[in-house]
């Protein structure tokens, strides 16, 4: 049992709760959080993305998916705390797992400003709500300061586009939807429209703000009220028509906005803050539209993000051939070979990871998200499969790829799975579709090699990839959640299907992509992400022509694009990997 969980049962019996709360999140729906807000990660010793704790007087369970079920059993084995698989059949729902807890009249609590209005509401239907406390954070001793980073500002010849364009943008969008205010609560969101960049998120270049919108004025309450030294410079910059606040004010002003009607996600925004809009304030629940805006990319910021995959698959290439002269001669660990990969990225221009590295050999390969510690570091072989899933932040653009490779023999089963991996990532990137087609017909599609052998994965096929924002960004999305999810022109997703084997390796490969219209008015896919496959895991036989063709196709292209960025015996080594199969 976790000292902490009974510490956070004490301070519920003072505030007579029956059950407490915990998402992983923080104000503004983020998936990545400052360390601030990892109060379940605090309580439940679990360190995964996604995962929603519930604490119950004599008992607590944490919810989370496909990605992590291995891990959160590892990391939940004797804390007292029972692992919920979201999506499996005998898993309820956090909201009849309450029902059958909670006694009549019983009172659940939570931190209002983490909870999104969307669950609240589901919430305040059947239980007792007290919303209004940070019970986690009382118990955590030394929990981190939250402190703003500083606020730096990006030029309209990486944007695109100024920040006085973008907000008309917003205002046409609200007035179609009839509204007078829009409250954005989305840390990427905000970054976009203001084309501004910060480091309050580990990895992802946001800041802490909420942004108010109405017809002729624009409210930012940020944390860094200064922003960073640039506040009055922006200001005209866009002509005089923003205004900075304090950061916890949205609250205020929220409660005192006059009778109208606010357009708000109700998935994305807190309960706290939409429980503040007065009565006479009608809320239409709609996305966000800069969302759509912001995963639609423009031409600036297409050229912008394939000038620095360029420069990142010249990192990798370094980093594998370096890997594969180096395994059983020297000792290597999934840790040192990380810290490597990082040092080549740097090299190459990156100011930053885009997400923290996944480098888990064999066994540790087949746990989705797994993250190396110093506890859990495995030394490499030279035989078997290395999977590596990472990416890196460049004044350009963000990056995410994984490459799954092969450190010495393979068995025959390793690389059938392997070609079956690659035929699901070559079904997606040869997809020609209509434009606005779901994410879910997609993923469907790409699954279809796999299913015919008896094989799925537990997680989506593709999600949005942000322009110097979050690796992983909506609206778009290609899963079995995309039903509603369309996908469009000038979008840049991940092609990422895998291969997961409990206690034996994982195999995922994935590339970024962007979807082009062509002249018939049907869609695809071009990869923007250059780096070879693991040509001695391919059994050629399983492949179709057209697959063959369409490897070799990219080969040719990764050469031509990366090998003058090569040395000598990098571009030597390429220069095998990528020869006709």
């Amino acid at each position: 049992m976790r000292e902490q969980l009974n510490a956070l049962r004490e301070k519920m019996r003072e505030r007579h709760v029956d059950g407490y709360l915990i998402p992983t999140t923080d104000f503004h729906g983020s998936e990545y959080v400052n360390d601030y807000f990892k109060c379940r990660e605090y309580i439940s010793g679990f360190t995964g993305s996604a995962g929603t704790l519930l604490v119950l007087m004599n008992d607590a369970m944490l919810w989370t998916d496909g990605r992590y079920f291995l891990q959160a059993a590892d990391q939940l084995a004797g804390s007292g705390i029972r692992l919920m698989k979201e999506g499996e059949p005998e898993t309820p729902t956090l909201e009849d797992a309450l029902k059958d807890a909670l006694p009549q009249g019983g009172c659940l609590g939570f931190d209002g400003r983490v909870v999104n209005f969307l669950l609240g509401e589901k919430l305040e239907k059947n239980f007792n709500l007290s919303y209004d406390m940070d019970l986690a954070g009382q118990v955590w001793e030394q929990r981190p300061v939250l402190k703003p980073s500083k606020i730096y500002p990006l030029s309209d010849q990486v944007t695109g586009e100024g920040v006085v364009s973008k907000l008309k943008r917003v205002r046409q969008a609200m007035e179609e939807e009839g509204a007078d205010y829009h409250l954005i609560t989305k840390l990427e969101e905000i970054a976009w429209l203001t084309n501004l960049r910060g480091r309050d998120v580990a990895n992802t270049p946001v800041f802490f703000a909420f942004a108010l919108i109405e017809k002729e004025r624009a409210r930012f309450f940020v944390l860094d009220e200064r922003m960073g030294g640039i506040g009055d410079r922006w200001d005209e910059t866009a002509q005089g028509r923003l205004e900075i606040l304090p950061y916890f004010e949205i609250f205020r002003a929220l409660e005192e906005l006059p009778a109208g009607r606010i357009l708000l996600d109700e998935k994305v925004a807190s309960y706290a803050a939409v429980k503040a809009i007065p009565e006479n304030v009608r809320i239409l629940n709609e996305p966000d539209p800069a969302e759509l805006m912001k995963a639609v990319k423009n031409p600036i910021e297409i050229e912008s993000a394939k000038a620095v995959h360029v420069k990142d698959g010249i990192a990798m290439v370094e980093f594998i051939h370096w890997l594969k002269e180096n395994v059983g001669k020297t000792r290597l660990s999934e840790l040192s070979v990380s810290d490597y990969l990082e040092e080549c990225r740097r090299r190459n221009g990156a100011y930053d990871l885009s997400f923290v590295t996944i480098s888990g050999y064999m066994e540790h390969g087949a746990i989705v998200h797994y993250e190396v510690t110093e506890d859990s570091d495995k030394e490499l072989g030279p035989e078997g499969f290395l999977l590596v899933d990472s990416g890196g932040q460049y004044d350009g653009g963000t990056t995410d790829i994984t490459r799954t490779i092969a450190l010495g023999p393979l068995s025959d089963k390793m690389k059938e799975h392997y070609t079956l991996v690659m035929k699901s990532h070559i079904a997606l990137a040869t997809a020609r579709f209509a434009k606005g087609i779901s994410g879910l017909t997609l993923d469907q599609l790409t699954r279809e090699p796999l299913k015919a052998a008896g094989l799925d994965y537990k997680h989506g096929t593709g999600h949005g990839v942000g322009h110097m924002l979050s690796v992983h960004e909506g609206p778009c999305t290609i899963s079995l959640k995309g039903e509603n999810s369309p996908i469009l022109p000038a979008m840049i997703l991940s092609d990422e299907p895998g291969i997961y084997l409990e206690g034996q390796y994982g195999i995922r490969l994935e590339n970024e992509i962007l979807c082009i219209e062509g002249t018939d008015d049907f869609c695809g896919f071009e990869p923007i992400t250059w780096c070879p496959w693991e040509r001695q895991a391919i059994v050629k036989e399983m492949l179709t022509e057209e697959e063959i063709a369409w490897i070799d196709q990219y080969h040719q292209k990764v050469y031509e694009i990366l090998s003058p960025g090569l040395q000598d015996a990098e571009r030597q080594w390429l220069k095998g990997e990528t020869a006709p199969l």
